[in-house]
């Protein structure tokens, strides 16, 4: 059995693809199946170009600019936990 070869695909394609799933009417696995992708590398995909979309700045929609502070908050929290985690760590390592 030969091994399958991975195509390498451009981000042009990539954000043509999501933009067929978001403005056809098609759910996520009719267009991935209809172009041959996987639907979890679909779905990683508009994933990706949302929270892009989202963290791109500052925007003059108010909901849109709530959300991207949301998603802002919700990433440094994650940061500054894991932070807290490995400075308690390796301070218990240290101190044996």
């Amino acid at each position: 059995m030969s091994p399958t070869k991975q195509r390498k695909v451009t981000e042009e394609f990539k954000r043509e693809v999501v933009r067929l799933t978001e403005t056809s009417g098609r759910t996520v696995a009719q267009v991935a199946g209809d172009l041959g992708i996987g639907k979890s590398t679909l779905t990683r995909w508009k994933t990706q170009f949302k929270e892009a979309d989202v963290l791109s700045g500052p925007h003059d929609d108010v909901q849109k600019e709530l959300t991207r502070l949301r998603l802002e908050n919700k990433i440094l929290r994650q940061e500054r936990d894991l932070l807290k985690n490995a400075a308690a760590f390796f301070a218990k390592e240290t101190s044996r």
